[in-house]
């Protein structure tokens, strides 16, 4: 199966909705990056309709964990980070939630068991990326693991894509050096929410950036 990678979406569901119809599941392995909440008008659906693509087509999605899936997880679960979480839109995605009569304890035991990368022989998949700064780069903690990193990437051997980091000029980002792909193209800003198509080897196929529906963001939805 080829490779159809989704950025970061952070609440932005009909934008979401969009890019999705460039999905084919019987071609195509669905892999997101990761930060389905937080900053965007619907979180609440998009976690709900990821949760729900994946019920559907188990063998063909990886939902990855992304440092705002995980900031929530700690304050639902743990009562940990309030602060934190606060800070990152987290109170604006509870009171979404619960706006539309959604229970957000629905879906966080799946949030809490998303894995932090997905790899073959040739592609490294995860929300930040691996970096030479990384002490622990599978810990949830570093702050310089596949959560958190902002730093250069290491060339690990295989191409690595991430997201996390916005590319604000709206284009994702190759880095030769590194090896690397950052898809996140700030999606919540208003910019576009992009996917990168590549064959199962790495090798690069077709980008899709959907300009972000003004619904995701304007002020009054909700």
């Amino acid at each position: 199966m080829d490779l159809f990678i989704i950025g970061d979406v952070h609440g932005c569901f009909f934008t979401y909705l969009k890019l999705l119809e460039h999905w084919n599941p019987k071609t195509e392995n669905l892999i997101q990056v990761g930060d389905l909440v937080d900053r965007g008008n619907f979180p609440h659906l998009t976690v709900r309709l990821s949760y729900e693509i994946q019920l559907a087509f188990k063998k063909q999605t990886v939902f990855l964990k992304g440092n705002h899936e995980q900031m929530m997880v700690d304050f639902l679960l743990k009562r940990d980070n309030a602060g934190v979480w606060e800070f990152n839109g987290g109170i604006d995605t509870l009171n979404k939630f619960e706006l539309a009569g959604i229970d957000p304890l629905k879906y966080m035991i799946w949030l809490r068991d998303l894995p932090l990368y997905w790899e073959n022989k040739h592609v490294f998949i995860s929300h930040a990326g691996v970096s030479d700064y990384a002490q622990y780069p599978f810990n949830p903690l570093d702050p310089n693991g596949l959560l958190w990193n902002r730093k250069p990437l290491k060339n690990i051997q295989k191409i690595q894509v991430i997201g996390h980091t916005p590319r604000l000029e709206g284009k994702p980002e190759y880095q030769s050096q590194s090896n690397s792909w950052n898809i996140d193209t700030g999606a919540y800003g208003g910019i576009c929410l992009t996917g990168i198509k590549l064959k199962k080897d790495g090798n690069f196929k077709e980008i899709i950036s959907i300009p972000t529906d003004y619904r995701d963001i304007e002020k009054t939805a909700g």
